[in-house]
């Protein structure tokens, strides 16, 4: 008998002879514990669930379970990002500043809709939104303002932003090359994800298929250009916030990312010409072993996809390096301060789980942006974890652990069956078209709400341990005079401007888009001769259209 057979007898012996009294006496407090994703956590984990060579190796070596690199944390922390931008350019250049001096160690752009969308803002459409979820910006000028000041090549810069990606992207390189900056150096992250726009958020503009140009145009462009910038940020973390389990976020997070990569390689790169700058943007949610479990499979699955379907032989390609963000749908207006200790509870299975950068919510964000003082505890979260928690002193400090290790191995399941039946459909496109993203997300976070509201999930503060909340809560209110303020700034730029330079640069701009050449040269021309955001999302409109549910 071998001796994982011996240890299942064992566990049978220890159930019936010294679980059961137990049970009779003292039942559990429910009859099966079933994760989101519809794993069964057992009552009791043992080394049956871990298989150390084919599965988990070493940090740094393949197939990376463990951890992207060798010494992990013992050798430099995470980057410390957080996530912010609102009213115009010189207010959130000021919210920056103010990060970084507090100890932000890279810098992370919230952009408002109109921006989002590829509206300016003095468009019909971004009147009441200008500024009000993130910072406006409507042309070179805008960004020139944003980091003012802000060396950047010292510091690295990630922008959430999709659908106008590649225009903000132009802005950013013009205004270093304006500097001097040296391009080998400029270092980031756009998220230009927009796959998950049609699933999951809805900033959207153009049909998936011309989407998927702009994106491929982006990575290829910078594989050439930028080499130390992450052209796209696959990102989960909007599935997850849209309602999705932790394996469906994986899932569908994959699923796109081999869209993706499966496009760049029919535009001609080779796959270790561009794999080592994909990286991925998932969320942080408050099962803290599912989470730690969700990170390490993700690492093991991207390896084997890249190794085994791409034939990936650089190692840096292999290696899945994400930023983690704290899950925003898992705050509550109620009781605002129990949001801190959801936080931290998130930002642990983050560095636990082996992140590369992390942003950590505010106490306040379920009610207004958030204030100065909360943002700050938001990013000192972080930092006690960094030095004083101890857990960043080991590499994996959960590897081995039996739970961990067999949740890691279900997930992964989990994560194959989905990427099989999408495939089955033509792969992410197909099913975004179908509506198989959608419809999966809409069921999981019915689930969800259903179990909230009938009590069989307790969240603290809002469906159990009530309370009436009775002090004031400081509330961030951007004001209105904002969009006043960025017309102004436009008008005056489209008068200082050499018009007929914008249009040339424009026509020439739409000629490309109905061509197969690389859109990035004459997008950076139009961004240089100070074309607006809109008006080059407007060119791309004519051209390819929109798209609409």
């Amino acid at each position: 008998m071998s001796g994982y057979d011996q240890l299942g007898k064992e566990k049978e012996l220890w159930e019936q002879n010294v679980v059961r009294p137990v049970l009779e006496k003292f039942p559990e407090r429910r009859e099966r514990f079933l994760l989101d994703s519809g794993i069964e956590t057992e009552r009791l984990s043992t080394p049956r669930e871990v298989h150390y060579e084919e599965s988990l190796g070493f940090p740094g070596q393949y197939p990376f379970t463990r951890g992207v690199y060798p010494t992990m944390y013992r050798g430099k922390f995470w980057t410390m990002r957080q996530y912010a931008g609102f009213g115009t350019p010189e207010e959130s250049n000021e919210r920056y500043r103010y990060l970084l001096d507090h100890g932000a160690t890279g810098l992370s752009v919230a952009f408002d809709l109109p921006t989002q969308m590829g509206y300016d803002s003095d468009n019909r459409f971004a009147e009441g939104e200008v500024g009000k979820v993130g910072v406006a910006i409507d042309s070179i000028d805008d960004v020139e303002t944003l980091f003012a000041g802000i060396d950047l090549e010292r510091i690295t810069v990630s922008m959430t932003i999709n659908a106008t990606a590649p225009i903000l992207l132009c802005m950013y390189v013009a205004m270093a090359k304006k500097r001097g900056t040296d391009l080998n150096k400029l270092s980031g992250t756009i998220q230009n994800d927009v796959l998950k726009e049609f699933a999951a958020r809805g900033t959207h503009i153009y049909p998936p298929e011309h989407s998927v140009r702009l994106v491929t145009d982006t990575i290829s462009w910078c594989s050439q250009n930028l080499p130390r910038w992450n052209p796209i940020s696959i990102s989960g973390y909007h599935i997850r916030e849209a309602g999705a389990t932790a394996a469906q976020e994986l899932s569908f997070t994959f699923a796109n990312a081999i869209a993706y990569t499966q496009a760049v390689v029919d535009a001609g790169l080779r796959i270790d010409h561009f794999a080592a700058k994909l990286s991925f943007f998932f969320n942080a949610h408050n099962n803290l072993f599912e989470e730690v479990a969700k990170f390490r499979s993700a690492r093991r699955i991207w390896a084997r996809i890249m190794k085994d379907r791409f034939n990936a032989r650089d190692q840096d390609s292999m290696k899945l390096r994400f930023h983690a963000q704290t899950g925003g749908s898992t705050l509550t207006a109620q009781q605002i301060d129990n949001n801190v200790v959801r936080v931290t509870i998130q930002a642990l299975a983050a560095v636990l789980g082996g992140c590369q950068s992390l942003h950590t919510n505010a106490r306040d964000e379920a009610l207004s942006l958030p204030t100065e003082t909360s943002t700050r505890l938001a990013l000192r979260t972080q930092q006690v974890i960094a030095f004083e928690s101890g857990v960043v002193d080991t590499v994996d400090p959960l590897g081995g652990s039996y739970y961990v290790e067999y949740l890691t191995d279900e997930l992964e399941k989990k994560v194959w069956e989905y990427l099989e039946k999408i495939e089955s459909m033509g792969g992410a496109v197909k099913a975004i078209e179908n509506k198989f993203y959608q419809n999966e997300i809409a069921r999981s976070a019915y689930e969800h709400q259903r179990d909230v509201e009938r009590g069989a999930k307790v969240i603290v503060g809002l469906n159990e341990f009530t309370e009436e909340d009775t002090e004031g809560v400081e509330i961030v209110r951007v004001d209105e005079s904002v969009r006043d303020r960025q017309v102004d700034r436009l008008r005056t730029m489209r008068v200082k401007r050499d018009n007929n330079k914008v249009r040339t640069a424009l026509e020439r701009f739409k000629t490309t888009a109905g061509s197969r050449r690389n859109l990035l040269p004459d997008m950076l021309a139009c961004v240089e001769a100070h074309a607006s955001l809109g008006e080059i999302s407007d060119a791309l409109r004519e051209v390819w259209g929109e798209w609409r549910q």
